[in-house]
């Protein structure tokens, strides 16, 4: 019997989004858009049939680590990021409030 693999993080710009990936197998995403040296967290999602595993905070802190190596700050309008950044302050410095201009703007993002 084969051991399963550790998960694999991977940002793919182009659909503006992190997946995590559990023996080659997409198990989920968090969706972000960009905006003046922000990235804007706004959907995250575990496929059911990889729920229980934690791969949520995994998915997560790994995408949150590669944004602030982008020297790009943090805005958490999806609930689950924002309640992960609740739990890891070492995220402090390289995050910013959800505003109504960036509810806004990301509203106006997403319906291009």
């Amino acid at each position: 019997m084969t051991q399963p693999s550790d998960p694999i993080v991977r940002n793919v710009d182009a659909r503006h989004r992190y997946e995590i990936l559990v023996d080659g197998v997409s198990a989920g995403f968090t969706a972000y858009r960009d905006r003046d040296g922000q990235r804007v967290f706004f959907h995250t999602e575990i496929d059911d049939a990889f729920a229980g595993r934690g791969l949520a905070s995994v998915l997560v802190e790994q995408a949150l680590d590669h944004t602030r190596s982008s020297d790009r700050r943090i805005v958490p309008v999806c609930p689950y990021v924002a309640k992960f950044l609740k739990k890891h302050d070492e995220f402090a410095d390289v995050s910013d409030p959800v505003t109504p201009e960036i509810l806004q703007w990301l509203e106006a993002a997403l319906a291009r």
